[in-house]
């Protein structure tokens, strides 16, 4: 009555938060999703989701059904898992979850390479602006930037990323340079929505020895892509806190000018979170190490250039033309 491939979706949309996050997860349209839940519904003559509500809601016999579905893919998993091994071949499923802008840049074209390595290999990549919200469930492995709340996940650092406060010349030249963090309070900032973090609040801890200081900012424009907030403030718009990854070329190429160069950002390390098969998984396995392979050495630190030496300019300094 129910196949492996009915349990797979069922198993992706119960992970999901709406049905159209499910149809974004299974890359159809959220008709199409509703129609085969009706359709495992009658054939099954149960409710399996409660959909009166704005969120769904599993119901009794749907958490049922989840739950055995897991398992049984799970079982399923470790088979071909063991078979693939006998045969000396990397093969079957793997659920990949990054942020989108890390993902779209890094993510996508390791996944291409890896599936050019490893034909026998189905490999589904989700970006999300928020991948950690997605129930353990959904995926295999999970790239994350940023400090992980949830310490119970299993996690492996692949690179390190600092982050910086910066503009573009021609806003500092306007608007003056920040010599204190404090100094915010009279700029235009952009602020960056991202995981679960209070994005208005922004901490800064000095080099030299002294006390952290944090400023509630209030935003002139915020979005969830980082890619916006970037071309904001290459734009002129303001000030902006990005990734070390994201903006590196542009202050390379003085499009972007650091400020604010005595003070500290947390980090926003590379993260790689392993789901419940990570250890019986030799797709997995093979596609963490060429993760690390692709990010040693890390790309973002290229040319010599030391994170201390990128965009040092306490004052705005003239574009050079890129390379």
């Amino acid at each position: 009555m129910i196949s492996t491939d009915d349990l797979r979706f069922f198993v992706t949309l119960a992970a999901s938060r709406s049905l159209a996050a499910a149809a974004r997860s299974l890359n159809v349209t959220p008709p199409a999703v509703t129609q085969r839940l009706r359709v495992m519904e009658e054939r099954l003559g149960l409710r399996l989701v409660d959909r009166s509500g704005r969120r769904m809601v599993l119901t009794n016999e749907g958490d049922y059904l989840v739950t055995g579905g897991r398992r049984i893919l799970d079982e399923i998993g470790e088979l071909a898992d063991t078979i693939a091994a006998r045969r000396a071949v990397v093969s079957g499923y793997l659920r990949v979850v990054a942020p989108l802008g890390f993902g779209r840049c890094y993510i996508a074209p390791a996944a291409a390479r890896f599936r050019a390595m490893y034909p026998e290999v189905t490999l589904s990549l989700t970006l999300l602006d928020r991948p950690a919200q997605l129930a353990d469930e959904g995926w295999d492995l999970m790239l994350y930037v940023g400090h992980l709340r949830n310490s119970s996940l299993i996690t492996q650092c692949l690179a390190p990323n600092e982050r910086f406060l910066c503009a573009s010349p021609e806003y500092f030249a306007r608007a003056g340079t920040p010599r204190h963090p404090r100094d915010l309070l009279k700029h235009n900032c952009i602020a960056l929505r991202e995981n679960d973090e209070d994005v208005t609040m922004w901490r800064f801890t000095p080099v030299q020895p002294g006390k952290p200081v944090a400023i509630r900012i209030e935003p002139v424009l915020t979005c969830n892509d980082g890619e916006v907030t970037r071309t904001w403030a290459l734009a002129g718009a303001g000030v902006i806190i990005r990734s070390e990854w994201d903006v590196t070329e542009d202050l390379r190429a003085g499009r972007l000018v650091r400020a604010l160069n005595d003070w500290k950002l947390a980090p926003a390390n590379i993260l790689v979170l392993l789901g419940a098969r990570h250890g019986r998984s030799a797709c997995t396995v093979r596609f963490l190490e060429h993760l690390h392979t692709m990010l040693t050495p890390t790309p973002w630190r290229q040319n010599g250039l030391a994170v201390a030496d990128l965009g040092q300019a306490s004052t705005p300094r003239r574009r050079r033309s890129q390379a």
